[in-house]
């Protein structure tokens, strides 16, 4: 490897065209993990979404992931390593190089993708780990939980295998258009919000609603008769204000509380990508 070649060589990794993917999404990624072997900042990426993959589709909430993206530094990293490796002006590290080089806009791209893949395969919104539903658990102690918005159930799945009372409601509006709703983890009652809210807001102490549909008024329609019913309950709410989720009305007019509940409550609900939803206690 030529050091003098490095600064020329070195690409805005984001702004690159993507090659034709021919490969499944896993295919890929598992590709991926094999060329970039001796590359750790990068394989771990890569390790977390398989691992995710592979504990969802048995049925499991995943393990916590950290942010998607690559380091960026990354061309840095990958040409010390060649550099370590292989003298100046081999073949097999140039060839190297320029195949590693290559193939990151693509590996940049499936990170960034990732929330995608796990809303066309598993109808899986807000990303959902084991350590934030036990973080849910140990908030909502002794009280009742009705899940509004449930899809497939994965909150409710974990509340109820932490020995949780959950009432688990979906209107199943989205069953036609994606896998919302079609492979529920656990047992979903179908109601939209308000009616679930009306059936059973005496029953319960805790109201969570996760990543509200993008522009629709749901959330503002059952955060009115929440308020209406004047019942002492706590509204969770997962989302990303005026952005991916919910109805503007809903942002405009909620009031967000950080405290140290919500504190906890995002311990382990950290961004994944560029979308920066957070667990917020609504009032």
């Amino acid at each position: 490897m030529n050091p003098k070649k490095l600064k020329k060589l070195k690409k805005k990794i984001r702004h690159q065209p993507l090659s034709q993917r021919k490969t499944t999404y896993i295919a890929r990624m598992t590709d991926y993990y094999h060329q970039f072997n001796d590359f750790p900042a990068v394989k771990i990426l890569i390790s977390n979404i398989l691992l995710a993959d592979r504990m969802l589709a048995a049925g499991d909430l995943p393990q916590q992931v950290p942010l998607l993206q690559l380091p960026d530094d990354v061309q840095d990293q990958i040409f010390k390593k060649l550099g370590e490796k292989y003298p100046a002006g081999d073949a097999t590290g140039d060839k190297l190089w320029n195949e590693l080089t290559a193939a990151l806009p693509d590996l940049d791209h499936d990170l960034r993708s990732f929330r995608d893949y796990l809303e066309t395969h598993y109808g899986m919104w807000a990303y959902t780990s084991a350590p934030f539903v036990t973080d849910l658990a140990k908030f909502v102690g002794d009280r009742a939980v009705l899940e509004v918005m449930a899809g497939n159930g994965y909150i409710s799945k974990g509340l109820r295998d932490a020995h949780k009372t959950v009432y688990a409601t979906d209107s199943q509006a989205w069953t036609s258009e994606n896998e919302t709703g079609r492979h529920p983890l656990t047992a979903i009652e179908p109601l939209a919000a308000v009616d679930a809210w009306e059936k059973y807001q005496d029953e319960v102490g805790v109201v969570a609603m996760s990543w509200s549909p993008d522009g629709l008024p749901l959330d503002w329609d059952l955060l009115q008769a929440i308020r209406a019913a004047n019942k002492d309950v706590d509204f969770v709410v997962i989302g990303e204000p005026h952005g991916a989720t919910g109805s503007e009305d809903f942002w405009n007019h909620a009031e967000l509380l950080e405290n140290k509940d919500t504190r906890a409550l995002n311990h382990h609900f950290t961004p994944i990508d560029l979308v920066k939803d957070h667990v917020y206690l609504v009032k």
